[in-house]
């Protein structure tokens, strides 16, 4: 592995491991739903990444930059799509607090939902392909050829699945949902605003 590659992929775990909406979203439903499901999101969220990652390395980055029009429809699609996620996490923060008073849980995701959001969440953010694009150019030195894009997105891939699963294992552990439990409604509102953060921003174009 070439320096480039390296410095690639160190970019990407970086990138992938900080806090942002997609893991806060797999920490809050490790703790309040489980392992299982939390994995389902978090193979969503890599799945929708390694799409956007594929989707550059066949040059759709280019297309996007080149079409006002489409770059404004996937950040609208994106936006409203985070809003709609912020009014769902402040609707489980409000259950979470009558549920407290009535000692009952609120409904939770199947498994197919939890892929479903986990995808539809990463596609939903529009900047990801150019991210992409800027790890398939800063590779392709290391790389040589025409299938450094292909290396590159298999990297990254593992990546993904490493962290984005670590997130799920390590917060659906036995002490994480005890805690969960003692500050559930602080936790989904705060979901809800970072959801309604970049949703709102995103829609101003900061993307």
């Amino acid at each position: 592995m070439d320096a480039n590659m390296a410095a690639a992929f160190a970019v990407y775990l970086v990138g992938t491991a900080s806090p942002g909406p997609s893991n806060l979203a797999i920490m809050s439903v490790a703790m309040e739903q489980g392992r299982s499901r939390a994995l389902s999101l978090a193979a969503g969220v890599a799945l929708g990444s390694v799409c956007w990652g594929m989707l550059a390395a066949m040059g759709f980055a280019e297309l996007m930059r080149n079409s006002l029009a489409l770059a404004w429809a996937l950040k609208l699609l994106g936006g409203f799509y985070l809003l709609w996620l912020a009014w769902q996490s402040a609707r489980q923060a409000a259950c979470a607090a009558d549920a407290a008073k009535a000692g009952q849980g609120c409904a939770g995701l199947s498994h197919r939902q939890a892929l479903l959001r986990g995808l539809l969440m990463h596609l939903g953010n529009p900047k990801a392909i150019l991210v992409w694009l800027s790890l398939v150019s800063l590779a392709a030195p290391a790389a040589g050829g025409g299938g450094h894009g292909a290396r590159v997105v298999a990297g990254c891939a593992l990546i993904a699945v490493c962290v984005f699963s670590a997130y799920a294992l390590l917060f659906s552990a036995a002490a994480a949902r005890r805690a969960y439990l003692r500050s559930r409604r602080w936790l989904h509102g705060a979901l809800a605003l970072a959801f309604a953060w970049a949703g709102a921003r995103m829609l101003r174009g900061g993307v």
